[in-house]
C-alpha cells in the first residue's frame, strides 16, 4: 500500500517518475506485471508511437501471455 514502506513523499515520488516522460510526450505507454524483485511488484513498462495504442496494447497482451 501507498506510503506502508516510506513515509518520505520524496521517496514515494520518485517511485512514480518513470511514468512522467510517455505523459509530457503524449505518447501512449502500459505498464506490465512481470513478477517480483525483493518481495515488491516489478513492471515492465512499454512505450509506442503517437496514436498507436493498438500496438502498445497488443505487445502488452503478447507479454502477458508468453509469461
Amino acid at each position: 500500500k501507498l506510503g506502508e514502506l516510506t513515509k518520505d513523499p520524496l521517496q514515494m515520488y520518485q517511485a512514480d517518475i518513470l511514468t512522467v516522460p510517455a505523459n509530457i510526450a503524449g505518447i501512449p505507454a502500459i505498464s506490465v506485471p512481470c513478477g517480483t524483485a525483493h518481495n515488491m511488484p516489478v513492471g515492465l513498462q512499454l512505450m509506442g508511437r503517437m496514436y498507436d495504442e493498438e500496438a502498445v496494447l497488443n505487445a502488452a497482451l503478447a507479454f502477458e501471455e508468453a509469461c
